[in-house]
């Protein structure tokens, strides 16, 4: 027993907000180096998600010259998607920028596309194979558009 105990003086402690978050990130497992499987995903998302968008906005451009009926329809679609493409790269890159992990474009080699990403301080390049890209970005597009079907409904069928 000490000669604290029992005075009440160190009952109440008070922490700076920076060890607070310390104290509460203590248990945390925070891996260094190496990204997990799951920030080699949204490493791959942060390449794809640019040229998504650069997609969709040549995509509004060419129909806006269209002389189509529904332009106007088909615009604003393409325009909410791009609106949710632009949404989902900002929040990847925020929680990149929280992890730690930043991705930065290197070169181009016979249709692979490399980029060089440094984790938590592992610096490595990741490749991704054009064909690969273009799979990808189609399986994103579907599954915006299954999305914006979603929000309008399905039709009555009579």
């Amino acid at each position: 027993m000490s000669k604290l105990d029992g005075n009440n003086r160190w009952g109440g402690k008070m922490l700076l907000t920076e060890h607070q978050e310390q104290y509460d990130q203590r248990n945390d497992v925070n891996p260094a180096g190496r990204p997990t499987p799951e920030e080699l995903e949204m490493i791959r998302d942060i390449i794809l998600f640019p040229h998504l968008i650069t997609m969709t906005q040549k995509s509004i451009e060419d129909i806006g010259f269209a002389k189509i009926t529904l332009k106007g329809v088909v615009i604003r679609c393409l325009e909410v998607i791009m609106f949710r493409i632009s949404d989902d790269y900002y929040a990847l890159k925020r929680e990149l920028k929280n992890r730690n992990i930043r991705v930065s474009e290197e070169e181009t080699n016979d249709g692979i596309l490399y980029y060089r990403y440094i984790c938590r301080g592992y610096e490595e390049k990741f490749g991704i194979v054009r064909e690969t890209l273009r799979t990808e970005m189609s399986m994103r597009l579907t599954k915006y558009t299954a999305d914006i079907a979603k929000l309008i409904g399905k039709p009555k069928q009579t």
